[in-house]
């Protein structure tokens, strides 16, 4: 069975940043594609940010974070990372981490198998 546990996550000021790590346990984490997601209050949980397994390593962001976000993988350390710059407000959720038992990403929620309990990011204006 695969774990996911998050970290990094905090309260920042408004254009501050974070680095969130996702560290995997119980499975092949090279092999799996690789996934961010967030909710904020009374919303559904909404894609982020996304990366192919290993033999194809590409990316993808929704667009309100292209260009501030950038998402990352260390297969050595079994970890995927969320680098977070430029943070605004509406930022402000729990962000998810998620697992995904194909070399290709997806970017729907039920698209995944495996999730990670979740960390805050909360953005102060």
């Amino acid at each position: 069975q695969v774990q996911l546990v998050e970290s990094g996550g905090g309260l920042v000021q408004a254009g501050g940043s974070l680095r969130l790590s996702c560290a995997a346990s119980g499975g092949t984490f090279s092999t799996y594609a690789m996934g961010w997601f967030r909710q904020a209050p009374g919303k559904e949980r909404e894609f982020v940010a996304a990366v192919s397994a290993t033999n194809f390593r590409t990316t993808t962001y929704t667009d309100s974070v292209k260009g501030r976000f950038t998402i990352s993988r260390d297969n050595a350390q079994n970890t995927v990372y969320l680098q977070i710059n430029s943070l605004k407000p509406e930022d402000t959720a729990v962000y998810y981490c998620a697992g995904r038992t194909t070399k290709y990403y997806g970017t729907r929620p039920l698209d995944y198998d495996y999730w990670g309990q979740g960390t805050q990011v909360t953005v102060s204006s």
